[in-house]
């Protein structure tokens, strides 16, 4: 078994912000690749699912705020005794430039307060992420800025362009 998460707040305030890209891409692959719809758990998150190749995936969203994602997460690997190389944590990353991925095979946080938790909850930060470029703007607050929207044009290059592009390295993560 693995398992995808995808990182983001629940609300929909905050449904198109650039905070929650792992969301967004979430909602991409659920539609993509034919899971079973979002369905309500008792782990604090959203849950599909799906077989591949013989192998359940497990796609995830917390339904905590960003600040406590290790929450969901930790019940879930528990839960099914995932190991830590089963799992792959889809984030935004203020420091890469908009639309720029990166899956890294383990690391620090950055910076990023969801993947701060989830290694708080877990005790390493040995498990795998695909960051999403949101890039900075420096004329807003950090706060500011990873809760503002996206625009139409850069809606549309996630959709038709970073998206394809990251599930080519979701497809990755699978197949190892």
């Amino acid at each position: 078994m693995k398992i995808i998460v995808g990182l983001g707040n629940p609300g929909n305030q905050y449904r198109e912000t650039r905070h929650n890209v792992g969301f967004l891409m979430a909602d991409f692959l659920l539609s993509e690749w034919d899971f079973s719809d979002f369905s309500d758990s008792n782990f604090e998150a959203l849950i599909a699912e799906k077989n591949i190749s013989g192998e359940k995936i497990l796609l995830v969203k917390p339904m905590t705020f960003m600040n406590l994602s290790g929450n969901a997460v930790s019940k879930i690997m528990n839960f099914y005794k995932i190991p830590l190389e089963n799992l792959l944590v889809i984030s935004d990353d203020i420091d890469m430039d908009f639309g720029k991925i990166r899956l890294r095979e383990k690391g620090s946080h950055g910076g990023q307060n969801g993947l701060r938790d989830i290694i708080a909850k877990l005790g390493t930060d040995e498990f795998a992420r695909l960051k999403i470029g949101i890039g900075r703007d420096e004329r807003f607050a950090v706060a500011d800025w990873v809760l503002s929207k996206f625009s139409s044009d850069e809606k549309n290059i996630l959709q038709t362009e970073i998206f394809p592009e990251a599930l080519v390295r979701v497809q990755d993560f699978l197949e190892k």
